[in-house]
């Protein structure tokens, strides 16, 4: 077990956390979550000893081990990739080290044969005999193929090194295990695989992930960052958010009878309870949920953008034909001969473990590249607006507040009006007034919004829009394309945003090109 008591951490005379006492108990799976900045990622730090508290203790029960998915790519560079996931178990480790040093002795004395005998005893009883066999399945599983096992870090690119960094994390059971967005740079299968490896994980896990459907299916309860506090709260993220959802309703509803209230509670949680996918985890979960009283559940205080995208004019029936379109860049084959229709009311997700191909398409499709051959044709009631992956261009040495800035993209140049598109991103009072060069990469991306929203598009093209954003900017989004009654194209690797968006799906690989008129989880299962 893991807890903190009485735990602060001040910067000047801010509060990041104020006397947070909270226990996480094992077997259970704890996802943390807040808006960007209320300290997910420095209160993990803390917990690992990373980062002293300026009050409070953390407190580990004596014995257990803490393992933490580190961060810095290069610290294994000159070990090899096996060595690299064992030392995850530094004990274990040391142990290996130690022993091939002693049988290595030209001078070997009954001295250090005792010496080896002990070591032997105590790497047998940590299952050192199977530690290359759990290293090698943990690789395995995070699509980290045989003949890399052996290769020296330094060799291999950095999405395959953040791979070996989290199988390190997972090696040998730890007893608590610190996950700082582990999904990242994961394709499907690979987040699949961890999934199933956390729902059937028997000891602690705290994970921070803006994947919702991640936190859907591996966790238990919902540690919710808010005012410099922690609070705990039973179930997985969607039931934490409807929870929330509900109980504000209740407090505004509060002539009525709390019996009727507790009827509706009930019938929540008994759908939540049926729809867990996992069986350790559901049958966990649901035992708690079926404790829940009325004061359990509590208003969350989050803000959500109000994002809402309204043409302004209907699309006719021809929307874009893309023909023959080819691309090379850097002597690389990025696009080769695309070919497809755009219909309309399409909502299209380009998925697939090569994001270059969609970003260089979507260039093309908006002018930013020429391609080297093929053509595309817009219909003539279609009107665009763009997202790229990269918006530095758009804020980079532009010395204009907030109302100005998005002035430029407005036809109707009012003061008001433009503060009212800032108000739904969350921008009021003094914080229209920020210069939009010194933005958060958050704060930007809800700009880029207001500016989308401003320009009555009735095809949307988004380039990883969730990237930047904390959950509820990402909810808010979801929901704004769900309800979007116009045409999207789309890149994005937030498996609940593409499965509640997409109608159809298009994987551009260098070998084949797949176009399916699906849902992401049927795309996925037809694979």
């Amino acid at each position: 077990m893991i807890s903190t008591s009485n735990l602060s951490l001040r910067f000047g005379k801010r509060a990041l956390f104020e006397d947070v006492s909270i226990k996480f108990t094992p077997g259970n799976c704890y996802g943390l979550i807040g808006a960007n900045g209320t300290g997910k990622s420095t209160f993990l730090k803390i917990l690992s000893g990373e980062i002293e508290p300026s009050t409070g203790t953390v407190d580990i029960t004596k014995g257990e081990r803490l393992a933490v998915l580190k961060q810095n790519h290069y610290e294994f560079d000159d070990f090899e990739v096996l060595k690299t996931v064992i030392m995850g178990h530094a004990r274990l480790y040391a142990i290996m080290e130690e022993k091939e040093i002693l049988y290595a002795k030209p001078d070997f004395s009954d001295e250090d044969g005792i010496k080896v005998a002990e070591l032997e005893g105590e790497f047998a009883e940590m299952n050192g005999w199977d530690a290359e066999t759990e290293a090698a399945r943990l690789l395995n599983g995070l699509g980290i193929s045989e003949d890399l096992h052996t290769q020296k870090m330094k060799d291999l690119d950095g999405n395959d090194k953040v791979r070996v960094l989290l199988a390190q994390a997972l090696f040998g059971s730890p007893d608590i295990l610190l996950l700082d967005e582990p999904t990242n740079h994961l394709d499907v299968k690979s987040i699949r695989w961890l999934e199933d490896f956390l729902a059937n994980f028997d000891n602690t896990v705290i994970v921070v992930s803006h994947d919702r459907h991640f936190l859907n299916q591996v966790c238990t309860h919902i540690a919710d960052i808010d005012f410099s506090k922690i609070q705990l709260y039973v179930g997985n993220y969607d039931f934490w958010q409807q929870s929330s959802e509900l109980a504000l309703k209740m407090a505004k509803e509060a002539n009525r009878q709390t019996e009727e209230k507790m009827k509706d509670l009930q019938a929540f949680i008994q759908r939540f309870s049926a729809n867990a996918s996992k069986s350790k985890q559901a049958t966990s979960r649901k035992k708690l949920l079926e404790k829940l009283t009325l004061e359990d559940i509590r208003p969350s205080s989050r803000k959500y953008p109000y994002i809402a995208f309204k043409p302004d004019r209907e699309a006719g029936d021809q929307l874009l034909m893309v023909e023959n379109i080819s691309k090379t860049i850097d002597g690389e084959k990025i696009l080769d001969h695309i070919t497809f229709r755009v219909d309309k009311g399409d909502k299209i997700a380009f998925v697939g473990s090569n994001g270059l191909a969609a970003t260089t398409l979507f260039k093309i499709l908006t002018g930013e590249l020429e391609p080297d051959s093929g053509e595309f044709k817009w219909g003539v009631t279609t009107s665009q607006a763009y997202f790229p992956k990269d918006n530095a261009a758009f804020f980079e040495g532009v010395e204009l507040n907030l109302v100005d800035w998005l002035r430029q993209f407005s036809r109707d140049q009012d003061e008001t009006f433009i503060r009212g598109f800032l108000g739904r991103m969350l921008f009021s009072g003094e914080e229209t007034q920020k210069m939009a060069s010194v933005l958060s990469g958050g704060e930007k991306v809800r700009c880029m919004f207001s500016r989308m929203m401003l320009s009555g598009a009735n095809v949307l093209l988004f380039d990883e829009p969730t990237n930047h954003l904390d959950l509820e900017s990402i909810t808010s989004l979801n929901n704004g394309l769900i309800s979007f009654d116009g045409t999207i194209l789309f890149v994005s690797h937030d498996h609940q945003f593409v499965q509640t968006v997409a109608n159809r799906i298009i994987e551009i690989t260098p070998a084949e090109f797949i176009d399916k008129r699906m849902t992401y989880d049927e795309y996925l299962e037809s694979k």
